[in-house]
């Protein structure tokens, strides 16, 4: 599931938007979700979701999140309710803003999907993108996925095992231009 629904506030543009090297910012993550074998791949849109469908026109099945002003924690539970409409029994969750991910950092996390997992990259001492929500876990990540804050209240208060992807990705985000 790619997470890319904001404003961009602090960009100055919705990060959709953004181009990376000859494409958007959000096609270069679903690429890379693709490149990682995911089965599917859940594209969450919000601001300015029209103008991001127009100009990328390949991506792959879309959302819109009605509520995306209102943070992250909306995408994910937009995206989460549409997944669990399926037999997907894990999400792996990757930002928009975060082009340093790599394909084989999603697969190395990916390759520990069930549905009682939850996992994270690792980056040294700290944790970060991709992560690996198992189907168990969703209802309680979406209760409590508020404002921006995603899964990392649920992640913080459970056992999640800390996959090494510093290696081969760099998570930083793109906040400013």
């Amino acid at each position: 599931m790619l997470l890319a629904a904001g404003a961009g506030r602090r960009y100055g543009m919705p990060k959709a938007l953004v181009r990376h090297g000859d494409r958007l910012l959000v096609q270069h993550a679903a690429g890379v979700l693709r490149a990682a074998g995911c089965d599917r791949v859940l594209v969450v849109l919000g601001a300015a979701a029209d103008e991001v469908r127009a100009a990328a026109p390949d991506l792959p099945s879309t959302v819109v999140n009605p509520d995306w002003e209102s943070g992250m924690g909306s995408s994910l539970r937009t995206g989460l309710g549409v997944l669990a409409e399926t037999d997907a029994t894990a999400a792996v969750v990757l930002l928009v803003d975060m082009p340093g991910v790599s394909a084989e950092a999603v697969r190395r996390v990916l390759a520990h999907a069930s549905p009682s997992a939850l996992a994270q990259g690792g980056y040294g001492d700290r944790r970060g993108h991709p992560v690996l929500l198992g189907r168990d876990h969703w209802a309680g990540v979406a209760a409590s996925a508020v404002g921006d804050r995603g899964a990392r209240d649920y992640l913080r208060a459970h056992d999640v095992l800390v996959v090494p992807v510093g290696d081969v990705a760099d998570d930083t985000d793109i906040d400013v231009k």
